[in-house]
């Protein structure tokens, strides 16, 4: 294939990132055949090359492939089109859980992966509907186009999280970007410099660590107990760090929620260092056993919290849609940012969206999927306990989307993981998320997208997949 000609079909001008662009040239270009089953691409540099785009453009598309299963890394010889991707993605029916010898489908999709919302319960005519209706409207023009995002998207989601997670901001404050990603790369990009110190949870997100690595940051891992990150020891270690990421609501991965004492430390402590505080609310909607919690920022009286959240959760990972809302001094910063590199999705997007959320439709598929996740997460929970007996334990949190699965002492989670992969089955490995060696081992197992009635047949493929290794 000629990749060079694909330079000429980048519309570099569009608001659509180059990486959206690229993944979506490469996805329609394996689904119709003109990349053959088995096909090697260049490396990425050389990609990036041909094209005459940065070489983690070219990087952020092909991950999104990978997790789709459309492409396949190997450490020594490099990415290939997958043997089965023309089937991926391909109209055809199949069941709610599919086993190793049956059709093949998106990774995103595996049973038991962390973070995959209930894709079979999601209002597909109404979004088509919203998606028709956006698309007629966005050929017209609609005045100057703001950097930050569509403004009825802003205002929405203004709106939605100050309504529902006690977040204070006007719509001028928020910005809309790709994704969670997108929001760690504009804040990096405003107030991270080569070798800024920065916390980060340990255990915790680790594409947050990679974002922060891509910006040579500095990386201060701080330790997690019951009542969340750390502070304390936080502060021993960089009490000048100039930027802290943690995840009070429902602590990624281990499911803890940052106490009120822990909350207050935290603040007070960005105050005196003058530092920023990322509080990333990634499922923050989902708990089970009382109304969602308050925000971080809803407590912030000095203008220190960047709150962070996208609609992968609730609507669809694939949407890689996020929005950044930040206090005025922070957003006057990121504001001379964002005129600089753009960090926004596609309009199309963007409108549907903000309609999605502004007619009332996101709220109640909200409240929709927080009763079914509460029954799936006690289905789940009952049938690994049934199938694996001591052999791996289930531990609950308040909230979230994946159940804690803890490994006898010794067992390598590693392997564990990639062994239940090897049959479409998508649990993580929690050293995954480790910074610091050691520490119990254990599974992330995500219920969400395991209906009630196939728990069981889930739970049981899980432990014919990995039982030699417990």
């Amino acid at each position: 294939m000629r990749w060079q000609a694909w330079s000429a079909r980048l519309n570099r001008s569009a608001a659509e990132p180059l990486s959206r662009q690229i993944e979506q040239r490469l996805r329609m270009a394996i689904t119709a055949g003109e990349l053959e089953r088995g096909a090697r691409l260049p490396s990425t540099r050389s990609f990036a090359a041909q094209l005459g785009v940065a070489r983690g453009t070219v990087e952020n598309a092909i991950e999104t492939l990978k997790a789709e299963g459309l492409l396949l890394s190997h450490r020594t010889t490099g990415t290939f089109v997958s043997t089965e991707a023309s089937l991926v993605g391909a109209p055809s029916p199949r069941a709610p859980f599919v086993e190793r010898d049956s059709a093949p489908f998106p990774a995103l999709e595996w049973p038991f992966r962390v973070g995959a919302p209930a894709f079979d319960k999601f209002p597909r005519k109404l979004w088509v509907r919203l998606a028709v209706q956006q698309a007629r409207r966005t050929m017209t023009p609609h005045g100057v186009r703001d950097s930050k995002g569509v403004f009825a998207l802003r205002s929405a989601v203004a709106a939605y999280i100050g309504l529902t997670r006690g977040v204070r901001a006007p719509p001028e404050n928020v910005f809309i970007t790709a994704g969670y990603r997108g929001a760690l790369g504009l804040i990096a990009a405003t107030f991270l410099e080569v070798g800024s110190e920065a916390w980060v949870e340990d255990p915790g997100y680790y594409p947050a660590r990679d974002a922060l690595h891509a910006a040579r940051a500095r990386l201060v891992p701080v330790p997690v107990d019951a009542e969340g990150m750390q502070v304390e020891k936080g502060t021993a270690a960089a009490p000048r760090a100039r930027l802290a990421i943690v995840t009070p609501a429902h602590q990624s991965p281990l499911g803890t929620t940052l106490s009120l004492r822990r909350r207050l430390e935290l603040l007070e402590w960005a105050r005196r260092a003058k530092a920023w505080i990322v509080e990333d609310d990634y499922d923050g909607e989902f708990r089970y056993t009382s109304s969602p919690l308050s925000s971080l920022q809803s407590l912030d009286r000095w203008g220190r919290v960047l709150y962070a959240g996208t609609f992968s959760k609730t609507i669809s990972p694939y949407l890689r849609l996020g929005y950044l809302i930040a206090p005025p001094e922070a957003a006057e910063r990121l504001s001379q940012t964002v005129e600089l590199i753009h960090p926004t999705t596609g309009v199309l997007d963007q409108m549907i969206v903000a309609h999605f959320i502004s007619e009332g439709h996101h709220a109640r598929h909200v409240r929709r999927m927080r009763l079914l996740y509460a029954k799936r997460r006690i289905a789940v929970a009952d049938a690994l306990a049934e199938r694996f007996g001591d052999k791996l334990k289930p531990g609950f949190a308040h909230g979230g989307m994946h159940i804690m699965g803890w490994l006898p002492e010794g067992v390598d989670d590693a392997r564990v993981a990639s062994a239940a992969h090897t049959q479409s089955l998508g649990p993580q490995a929690l050293s995954q998320f480790r910074l610091a060696p050691g520490g119990p081992p254990a599974l992330l197992l995500g219920f969400t997208n395991i209906d009630v009635g196939i728990a069981l047949r889930a739970a049981d493929s899980l432990f014919k997949s990995i039982s030699r290794l417990l």
